[in-house]
């Protein structure tokens, strides 16, 4: 969602969950070859861009004080990559308001800094057929192409291949964060499995039966390395599948945020505050439907 109002700019960077996510192979750059299916969340971070005579980025929200002060924050770097491509100065007051746990396997930073490059966008007025904002974007983060359209889609490559998915269905999912940050770069670095193969539907499911059924082929491959490393995963687990009326339960990403899905959204939400009583972080929302198109304001 991209909302205009005077001279503010606010947009979404929706929570992105891996529905599924296999690793195919270890490329000689060391990265790994990825098969995934990437749906995003109504849940999400804020980022506002507001008139300023300098570039500044300022914090708030529930998680706000979990990230460091840093120069080098995704978000800043996003901005001066823009301006740098179109040579305009970057005189912008930025405010994330993180709504969403910090390194939890959501692409929290991926999808501040693609939300980033979206208000920028708008707020400076450039013209939408005159920048790749998905080829800029990738040099920031794996996950920002995917983050950029944060919409129902495939994910091959390293995450610079991205191939929409029309028409998915709408999904109640409960989200669970047991308060542990997990280092992505340390999970895949501790995954020994053989490598997985493509897993992608031929037909898109209609339906949340549809959707369970052609998911229960899949996997995430990077679910025992995480429980290793973070054995809360394992109780998060479940904890989920324990819950009423829920369908399938998995890892996010390279964690620690676990989801389950469910055939009702208030099945999610009692679910939500059930695991709330724990002390984990529980969230119930919906998978959300396509952005509009970044200067359709």
């Amino acid at each position: 969602m991209t909302v205009r109002s005077g001279d503010a700019v606010t947009v979404q960077a929706r929570a992105k969950i891996n529905l599924y996510l296999h690793v195919l192979g270890r490329r000689e750059d060391g990265y790994h070859e990825l098969d995934s299916l990437f749906v995003f969340g109504e849940i999400a971070d804020l980022i506002d861009v507001r008139p300023s005579r300098s570039l500044r980025l300022k914090v708030k929200g529930t998680f706000g004080g979990a990230l460091p002060e840093s120069n080098d924050n995704l978000i800043l770097r996003a901005a001066k990559l823009l301006s740098d491509a179109v040579q305009i100065k970057p005189n912008a007051e930025i405010t994330l308001t993180k709504n969403l746990p910090i390194a939890a396997g959501l692409g929290g930073g991926s999808a501040d800094a693609a939300a980033t490059l979206r208000a920028l966008a708008v707020f400076w007025e450039i013209p939408p057929n005159s920048l790749d904002l998905t080829l800029l974007g990738l040099g920031l983060g794996a996950d920002i192409p995917a983050c950029l359209l944060s919409e129902p889609c495939f994910v091959g490559g390293v995450g610079e291949l991205v191939e929409p998915v029309p028409g998915f269905p709408s999904v109640p999912i409960l989200l669970v964060n047991p308060g542990e940050a997990l280092a992505t770069a340390s999970v895949f670095a501790g995954t020994k499995q053989e490598f997985s193969k493509k897993s992608r539907f031929e037909t898109i499911p209609d339906s949340v039966d549809g959707l369970v059924s052609a998911l229960k082929s899949s996997r995430n491959d990077l679910e025992r390395s995480a429980i290793e490393l973070c054995p809360a995963v394992a109780e998060v687990l479940q904890a989920i599948r324990a819950t009423d009326g829920c369908r399938l339960a998995r890892m996010s990403g390279s964690g620690a945020t676990c989801f389950g899905l469910y055939s009702d959204v208030m099945e999610a939400r009692e679910a939500a505050k059930s695991l709330r009583q724990r002390g984990w972080w529980s969230e119930a929302t919906v998978t959300a439907s396509a952005q509009r198109p970044w200067a359709d304001i």
